[in-house]
């Protein structure tokens, strides 16, 4: 599998399990059609169908591609930390609960971790 280079931000967050600042990052109120993928290994990992505006500060999903997640414990021991399948890339937390959707998840990601691939018009 090739991986990426990354920047030194890109790495903190992905590498060393980081967050970027709240409503800083630049899929945070970004709403066209495509897939979201891992910035390291360039898995597809969300649908824009499933993202939706939480408020929160950072990309919310409540759904992800099928096998492309994998969920584990954080090391907090309350939470559930998200990493890429493919290459275990930290993308961020999941939660439940929130009723923010009819799913009632919402995978609460870095940009940092993720690229875009806009979907073409007549896809």
């Amino acid at each position: 599998m090739k991986l990426n280079s990354l920047t030194p931000e890109e790495d903190h967050i992905i590498e060393h399990k980081g967050t970027e600042a709240p409503f800083t990052g630049e899929y945070n109120d970004h709403f066209t059609a495509g897939t979201y993928i891992c910035r390291r290994c360039e898995t597809p990992l969300y649908r824009s169908e499933d993202k939706f505006h939480s408020g929160c500060g950072w990309p919310s999903f409540d759904d992800e591609i099928p096998g492309a997640v994998h969920r584990s414990k954080d090391a907090d021991g309350r939470r559930t930390e998200i990493t890429c399948e493919a290459c275990g890339a930290h993308l961020g937390h999941v939660f439940k609960g929130e009723e923010y959707t009819e799913k009632d998840t919402r995978h609460c990601v870095n940009s940092l971790s993720m690229k875009f691939n806009a979907r073409k018009v007549d896809e």
